[in-house]
């Protein structure tokens, strides 16, 4: 229950993560993106997410036997806490994609969109991943701990799809979209860093003997560490500054990579895997400018390139039973869910965008979502003051106004 609550916390921490990384007229937008899916989610999995991920006889997909929880008691505490802690993964998978489709989406298609994703894409992939003794993934022998396949990659193509389906926002490599807070975005990644010991630890559900919980939380450590200093070994090379930017992006990647492998690796395998995973994702991340796709806060550069780093190196990484063989094996996990989740994704996403609508009007873009969707801002500067300037015609809040106008370009 305390590793739910953690994981829990990883939502908010990505919305800062994300909403620090925005222009400031689109923050809110950006927080609420994530915050939405603490509420859809939540009903979903218990309407009937959690008998479609984890009952059931089927490889592909549960049944409903569990439809509604119903049949759930209070004598039965370690379900129910199994229940809730897995419900956090579900609710800040779809929120991960997020970060692709920034400031050019229609929150209340953004909502659809989550309730259509969960449902045909993550729920099944759980399904193949995590269902014991029933889960094709999971019978074919593919090591994923804790949601490197069922959660990164899976909400990495998806975000690449749905990106692609979107379109580029407007001025995209030719307007600067530089991070309009980031003290926030290092705040959000304090809170991923700190939740994922539940996320990855509390995956082993148990601390007794034999459990892999305390080298999983060791690895996390060590992994997430080592890919902060081989983003910024990276980025100092190519671009000669270590920006805080890089170091937050850095400590994700290494949290990603770390997630499936962390419990069938040793410290100095998870530094290794940590070191890679930084640099690759910070060399990822400059894809989409040569690739023309507009990942807007590099959720494929980090979370897709990530995740696939983690699920293959430990193939040759594992502590046990490392070689081709098992190489092959999370090659076909990584192969296979990016491919399922890639397809689904840009069929629903199209399917938004034709009837209801996905992407935002050019005014609402231009103007910033924050007022268009949820008529706030996220800086209230009107209350600076009013008084006039000695010496000056000009009011203080008209040079506030006008401080605005330059922030928000």
């Amino acid at each position: 229950m305390i590793c739910a609550a953690m994981v829990m916390l990883m939502t908010p921490g990505l919305a800062f993560f994300y909403g620090g990384m925005v222009r400031v007229k689109s923050a809110l937008n950006m927080l609420m993106m994530s915050f939405i899916s603490l509420g859809i989610v939540s009903i979903l999995w218990v309407l009937y997410g959690y008998s479609i991920a984890f009952s059931g006889t089927s490889p592909i997909v549960g049944d409903l036997d569990f439809i509604g929880l119903r049949d759930i008691s209070v004598d039965q505490g370690e379900v129910v806490a199994f229940i809730a802690f897995q419900l956090m993964f579900a609710i800040l998978t779809p929120a991960l994609m997020s970060g692709a489709l920034a400031d050019r989406v229609k929150f209340s298609t953004w909502a659809v969109f989550i309730t259509l994703w969960v449902t045909v894409v993550y729920f099944p992939v759980a399904h193949w991943v995590w269902a014991a003794d029933e889960g094709w993934l999971f019978n074919q022998g593919v090591i994923d701990f804790a949601g490197g396949t069922a959660v990164h990659i899976n909400a990495g193509a998806g975000a690449l799809a749905a990106a692609l389906v979107v379109g580029k926002r407007i001025g995209f490599k030719r307007d600067p979209m530089r991070p309009h807070n980031l003290p926030m975005v290092l705040l959000g990644a304090a809170l991923l860093w700190f939740g994922w010991f539940g996320f990855n630890a509390g995956s082993a559900l148990t601390t007794g003997s034999g459990s892999p919980a305390a080298m999983m939380a060791l690895n996390t450590q060590v992994a997430t560490g080592a890919a902060v200093v081989g983003w910024l070994i990276y980025e100092r090379i190519r671009h000669g500054a270590f920006t805080t930017l890089g170091a937050a992006s850095g400590a994700i990647a290494g949290l990603v990579a770390i997630t499936p492998s962390g419990a069938n690796v040793n410290p100095m395998g998870a530094i290794l895997i940590g070191l890679l995973a930084g640099a690759i994702c910070a060399w990822a991340v400059s894809l989409k400018f040569k690739l023309g796709y507009d990942d807007s806060l590099d959720v494929v550069g980090v979370h897709l390139v990530g995740g696939v780093v983690g699920t293959l190196l430990v193939g040759f990484l594992a502590t046990e039973g490392a070689g081709f063989e098992q190489f092959g094996k999370q090659a076909l996990g990584a192969v296979s869910v990016m491919a399922y989740s890639f397809v689904v994704t840009y069929l629903i996403a199209q399917l938004l965008q034709r009837t209801i609508g996905f992407r935002a009007s050019e005014d609402e873009e231009t103007a910033g979502l924050d007022l268009a969707f949820h008529a706030e801002t996220g800086y209230d500067f009107s209350q600076a003051g009013s008084g006039t300037v000695p010496g000056s015609t000009v009011t203080a809040s008209a040079e506030v106004a006008a401080g605005q106008k330059k922030v928000d370009a």
